[in-house]
């Protein structure tokens, strides 16, 4: 049995002046991937490639197994999709979305769209133009799950809500997650959310992949080292992920944490990267060498 749920090989798609350029990541089964980059990425480009709302120029796109354009309706009835801006009628409420949505997916369970309903705290019967914009992203979130699909697609799912309720949102969504093993594809730039729900992740920049690595791999080999311009010159260039200097000093980004504690012995000033850290000081660096 094929052990991912997505494989892209070699991923191409171009539009006037955006191009997304040899594409390549897995996501493993019952595994979640942080798909994540600035804004202009190409992050929803490869949401929409995956799912056949655009067509590929290159490359493969297969999904568990079956390639995505083949075998479209068999793929498509496995995932459930929840795009960056909710699509759904605005006189139209939850029950009578379901309704219109339940015919197309064999695997639709009517109980279990009213248990997440329930869970997420989602009105049935409000229409779609009176909820909030936290609770529009909740109702395609249960449309989206209650199919029982095996890969959730999420594009920028959290994207305009304040913290609170993007942490209940994570929450009731971890939950789901931790209790059924599905695979996730979550795109977004908002970094800090993918801190707590991610398993890999895989940045993308200028329609380039940069890195896609296990979580546990970043958090043990990826740091910031701190001090003057001679750290610059003791961290390997094979190791710097990037540069960020001030009239404080110099924070240089490794991704090989043990070396540059080697090289700088006990006077290094060495803190955790987090993915923000990461994706800004990368994105700057990527920047640069691109003007």
């Amino acid at each position: 049995m094929n052990d991912n749920a997505i494989e892209i090989q070699g991923l191409g798609k171009r539009f006037g002046d955006f191009a997304l350029k040899d594409v390549s990541f897995s996501l493993p089964r019952g595994y979640v991937m942080g798909l994540i980059g600035p804004n202009g990425a190409g992050k929803t480009t490869i949401a929409k490639l995956v799912m056949n709302l655009i067509r590929r120029d290159t490359g493969t796109i297969r999904v568990f197994g079956k390639d995505n354009v083949a075998a479209e309706v068999e793929v498509r009835a496995r995932i459930g999709f929840v795009y960056d801006e909710p699509c759904f009628y605005d006189d139209a409420n939850l029950e009578q979305h379901a309704r219109a949505i339940a015919p197309l997916y064999p695997g639709w369970k009517q109980s279990r769209c009213e248990r997440l309903a329930d869970r997420f705290g989602v009105p049935p019967r409000k229409k779609f133009k009176a909820l909030s914009h936290g609770m529009k992203r909740k109702l395609a979130l249960v449309l989206a799950l209650s199919h029982d699909a095996d890969l959730l697609i999420l594009d920028e799912p959290t994207s305009g809500l304040d913290p609170l309720f993007r942490r209940d949102l994570l929450d009731c969504l971890a939950d789901v997650l931790q209790d059924e093993g599905k695979s996730v594809l979550f795109s977004t730039h908002i970094v800090s959310d993918l801190e707590r729900v991610a398993d890999y992740v895989t940045f993308l920049n200028q329609g380039q992949i940069l890195f896609s690595l296990d979580k546990e791999e970043l958090a043990e080999n990826w740091a910031i080292i701190k001090g003057d311009e001679s750290v610059v010159a003791a961290v390997e260039e094979c190791d710097r992920r990037g540069i960020r200097k001030s009239r404080y000093g110099v924070e240089v980004l490794t991704c090989n944490v043990g070396s540059a504690r080697k090289l700088l012995g006990a006077d290094a000033v060495v803190e955790r990267a987090s993915l923000e850290d990461i994706m800004v000081l990368m994105t700057q660096q990527e920047d640069r060498h691109a003007a």
